[in-house]
């Protein structure tokens, strides 16, 4: 039976650890690994290879741009365009700490492309011999959208003049039902990369093993640790090494998981959980990228389809408490459900094919890695600030971090301290303060000119140019986000209709005409609640969804407090859809710490730090 890791006083956990030396610290001092997941780079000032479309020419910098419009990231889960800029920031405070290695656990391109690809290697080629950082990445289901090579594209690149601007990978991918009303651009550098171009171009960042490794193994390596040489490690990353049978049709995979032990005690463990579950056709031609389902699942397909991965997994984790190394396991996907236990009720009252239910692990996901030795782990894929935890009869548990989107809200990456073996230090670090996310706002503001003109019934809200810091700005994505996208695509439309336009007092007294006001808490009058309306509340939950307690100061405690008090008469009805929406709401209020914390995986506890 699952139980939430208990949390104790920090006091009396550095009073345990003070008298007892048991822990071993990694080569006797901290550790610190910074994990930045989700980047999806678009590279805004790269250049096409075999065309000479430079983008459009920006008015503020006299720069072409290769930017998507507007209209499309604000309808999106994420930025495509300033997250550029976020991700520049994010590296920049990095080195200013000094921290010397960097995880990417996914998802570090807009969608593979050979331009965007080239642009991230540049970038932390950059990084690391400016300042010495070593870079780990695992793949994303938007890093290797397929597992080959496949031609691919977008319509909505920001043209001249506001317009939208097509680019395709080859002729012909465009619908000729659609009207462009710019001339289409060809190129290849628009195409999505397979593993083999990616591990050819980015193998320099944890894929293939440095001379400086003292370890490095895949889950096909032969050798063991003891008869480690570097040579043996280099002809096992090759990638017709790294293969495996999918079933049903037996089609060759690449696999890119890899363990790497760049300083003496430390062990990274990078796992690949894309899983490309072929079609039927794939049994014919099983090269064909198109025959093969999207990887975005994760780990409910890695249960089913790459049980190799698990036995390897029980291999390494055994090997690391023999050797007294210290094991840090990081992938694309989260291994624990995300959703602070209110999955069941998320699924009964939307349904379960909305609020992308179908990417929650099952239960059976983080008992079956915790069985396997993983005691902590850090996953990106959903761009929101959890903490999951699961702990069992046996004693063993599994703690999971999830690490924020630098292209949503919050912008955010996490910083690892490594104390011991057994203790870790985990702060979220916002990045509020990005140079020059502003530069393409001109850009913006011919786009929504044009959109106003023509008479767009989507038209995004111009008010988002009126952002003064990185952070608001992502705020002001996410409610975009929820009125133009998630209230249209999941919410019950009676449902919907009932929240959206009541006030904080109508919602209230929804229930109970005859409640008396006189009985609210002393510091909150019933003026509060007609203050905020439904669709406040519910973009509330979407930023306590997204950035959890971080969201709190954005939101205020004293709101908080009305919404909770709300839900507590939502609690009495006997609506169904009311009553599931106050446990959601109340659920997402309520979970494990996920800013500031300490975990110590012997004792199975888990502290917040305030400050």
């Amino acid at each position: 039976m699952n139980q939430i890791i208990k949390y104790v006083p920090l006091a009396l956990l550095l009073l345990f650890i003070s008298a007892c030396n048991s822990t071993k610290i990694v080569q006797n001092k901290e550790v610190k690994i910074a994990f930045l997941s989700d980047v999806h780079l678009l590279d805004i000032y790269g250049e096409f290879s075999d065309f000479n479309y430079r983008g459009v020419l920006n008015p503020m910098t006299n720069k072409y741009t290769l930017a998507r419009t507007m209209q499309s990231q604000l309808q999106s889960t994420r930025l495509f365009n300033e997250n550029y800029f976020a991700f520049i920031a994010a590296l920049d405070d990095v080195a200013k700490r000094k921290i010397k290695y960097v995880a990417l656990p996914g998802d570090f391109t807009d969608d593979g492309q050979p331009l965007n690809i080239r642009g991230i290697k540049n970038i932390l080629n950059n990084y690391s011999n400016k300042f010495g950082i070593q870079f780990f990445i695992t793949t994303g289901n938007h890093d290797v959208v397929r597992p080959f090579l496949m031609d691919g594209g977008k319509k909505d690149f920001l043209g001249e003049g506001g317009k939208q601007q097509v680019i395709m990978s080859k002729e012909g991918l465009y619908s000729p039902k659609e009207s462009s009303e710019l001339p289409i651009v060809v190129t290849k550098d628009i195409g999505r990369l397979g593993y083999n171009e990616v591990l050819s171009e980015l193998k320099d960042f944890g894929f293939t093993p440095k001379q400086s490794d003292v370890y490095w193994e895949t889950p096909f390596s032969s050798y063991n640790y003891s008869e480690y040489n570097y040579k043996k490690a280099t002809q096992a990353a090759l990638i017709d090494n790294r293969k495996y049978t999918i079933p049903p049709f037996g089609s060759p995979i690449p696999d890119l998981s890899y363990l790497v032990e760049p300083v003496d005690g430390l062990w990274l463990l990078a796992i690949d959980a894309n899983v490309y579950i072929p079609k039927q056709k794939a049994k014919d031609d099983p090269n064909n990228p198109d025959n093969y389902d999207s990887p975005n699942v994760g780990y409910n397909h890695v249960l089913t389809h790459k049980e190799h991965l698990i036995k390897w997994i029980e291999k390494i984790t055994k090997e690391a408490d023999s050797r007294g190394k210290t094991l840090i396991t990081f992938s694309h996907y989260p291994m624990v459900d995300y959703n602070d236990d209110a999955t069941v009720a998320i699924e009964n009252l939307f349904g379960e094919d909305k609020m992308q239910l179908h990417r929650v692990p099952d239960e059976n996901v983080a008992q079956i890695f915790a069985e396997a030795g993983i005691k902590i782990h850090f996953g990106g894929h959903m761009h929101i600030n959890d903490t999951g935890v699961r702990t069992y009869e046996n004693g063993k548990s599994l703690v999971n971090i999830q690490v924020s989107s630098l292209a949503a809200y919050i912008p955010a990456y996490k910083l690892l301290t490594v104390k011991s073996n057994q203790l870790m230090e985990i702060e979220t670090i916002v990045i509020d303060s990005v140079a020059n996310f502003k530069e393409l706002f001109p850009l913006y503001k011919q786009e929504h000119d044009y959109l106003v003109k023509t008479g767009n019934s989507t038209i995004w809200n111009e008010d988002v140019l009126n952002s003064k810091t990185y952070k608001e700005y992502t705020q002001w994505h996410l409610k975009e986000l929820v009125r133009l996208r998630f209230l249209k695509e999941d919410w019950p439309l009676e449902f919907k209709d009932s929240l959206l336009e009541a006030s904080g007092k109508d919602l209230l007294f929804l229930f109970d005409q005859n409640l008396n006001g006189e009985l609210l808490p002393d510091n909150i009058a019933l003026t509060d609640f007609e203050q905020w309306t439904g669709f406040d509340m519910i973009y509330d939950y979407y930023r306590l969804k997204s950035a959890d307690e971080l969201a709190i100061n954005d939101i205020g405690i004293a709101r908080l407090e009305q919404y909770k008090l709300v839900c507590k008469q939502f609690e009495k009805s006997a609506n169904t859809n009311f009553k599931l929406w106050a446990e959601i709401f109340e659920k997402t209020c309520n979970g494990a710490p996920s800013n500031h914390f300490v975990i110590d995986l012997k004792l199975n506890t888990i502290d917040r730090i305030t400050h």
